[in-house]
């Protein structure tokens, strides 16, 4: 139980504030945010913001998306000859379109639709009673689709590409952003839960449970000097270390020097690395603790380039981790308590942030470099072209998913 909720509790945290991102910074660029969703698949919990957001949790944890009015995203299609019902304000305007028979409204007008226009300007034509009717629709109407989802309309001017450059720019570049700021604060908490920053400019080091010299009888902090006559000074010159001694000791039994005292001590084979069993020292200053989490997201965002820069010269779908990874890692961290849930989480978040910077069609770094190419070029990507690219895009990205996702499940069960 531990480890789906902490499961649900990463994925939501890293969904709702990366979306969050995109979602602030298209309402201050004037995009209408027509639903916000965590989530995907079938809707198991809505609700109809003031500000004309429809707001839903949907059954799949497999992400989550911002529903912006815009080119071809977002449009609603009402077949002509189909009924609507028309919700009409006092002065005879439409307020609210309703295509669904989940949502009945025995006060509502009931038309055969023959013409409309819900962007431009804003009309819908039809037959009521066999007598043809034209009613003005509301600039703030909201449309009620087939599954009983509950928009707003979208006129052209609170479209996503009617919005400014810098505009689309800053809304697609927030996603990733505040998936960086979480991840160096979810590290800073981390730090200050745990006591201090890791100190690697030192060779004191603390003493890891059940690690090799913990099994020798050190605990606590110790100085670690020597590891089969190499000094150490820092705490980056212990794995160095240790690869030249094992390789004179094959059987991982080196002579190590702590406080001053030189012993024998069996190293813990693991993976085919030998291992000491010692974590950094903390620096238990406040600005260590502050800084420590812009350090240790630096760091992650380095691990992760760098994987990723091996995926691509090497593919291997190993490299990869999808729901099903994410739920084994975050049972792992729920076991080992708070503060390895908040790692995964900055780590998680770091990861999400830089894939979804990747030059890749209906990833955010595609549209960025759509923006960029439009800034370039002074003027945008043909429609057609855009909505081709995004398909194409969001294609691969279903494939991979289903590859990784498939590979996850036979790695953990078969």
């Amino acid at each position: 139980m531990m480890g789906i909720l902490s499961f649900l509790f990463i994925f939501a945290v890293i969904v709702i504030i990366h979306e969050y991102g995109h979602f602030a910074l298209a309402k201050k660029s004037g995009i209408l945010v027509r639903e916000f969703a965590i989530g995907m698949g079938p809707k198991i919990f809505s609700h109809q913001g003031q500000d004309g957001t429809l707001y839903t949790i949907r059954m799949l944890p497999f992400g989550g998306y911002v529903r912006m009015a815009g080119w071809g995203e977002d449009r609603v299609e009402i077949p002509k000859g189909s009924l609507v019902a028309l919700s009409l304000n006092a002065e005879g305007v439409v307020t609210r379109l309703n295509l669904s028979k989940k949502e009945l409204d025995h006060q509502a007008v009931p038309l055969q639709v023959l013409e409309y226009d819900l962007e431009d300007s804003l009309t819908i034509r039809g037959l009521l009673l066999d007598q043809e009717q034209s009613y003005r629709v509301d600039h703030d109407a909201t449309i009620v689709e087939k599954d009983g989802t509950e928009v707003r309309i979208a006129p052209l001017d609170v479209q996503y590409q009617n919005a400014s450059l810098w505009g689309r720019f800053l809304t697609n570049f927030a996603g990733p952003f505040n998936n960086f700021v979480l991840g160096v604060v979810a590290f800073s908490l981390l730090l200050f839960l745990q006591g201090g920053a890791p100190n690697l400019n030192t060779n004191q080091v603390r003493v890891a449970d059940n690690g090799a010299l913990a099994q020798a009888g050190y605990q606590d902090q110790v100085t670690l000097e020597k590891i089969g006559g190499k000094e150490i000074a820092t705490f980056n010159d212990i794995a160095p270390a240790i690869q030249a001694a094992t390789d004179k000791a094959k059987d991982g039994k080196v002579a190590v020097q702590v406080n001053q005292q030189t012993q024998e001590i069996q190293l813990q084979e693991m993976d085919g690395t030998y291992r000491i069993g010692v974590l950094p020292a903390l620096d238990t200053s406040l600005t260590a603790k502050l800084t420590g989490g812009f350090t240790m997201a630096a760091a992650a965002a380095g691990q992760i380039v760098t994987a990723l820069r091996n995926l691509i010269f090497n593919p291997n779908l190993n490299g990869l981790g999808g729901p099903v990874a994410i739920y084994q890692a975050s049972s792992m961290a729920a076991r080992d308590g708070w503060t390895s849930v908040l790692q995964l989480l900055g780590f998680l978040s770091i990861n999400i942030g830089i894939f979804n910077l990747l030059p890749i069609p209906a990833l955010d770094g595609g549209k960025i470099v759509l923006n960029l190419l439009e800034a370039i070029r002074r003027k945008p990507v043909k429609r057609e072209t855009e909505t081709y690219l995004t398909l194409i895009g969001a294609g691969l990205m279903l494939l991979l998913m289903i590859a990784v996702t498939w590979n996850d499940i036979l790695r953990t069960f078969f």
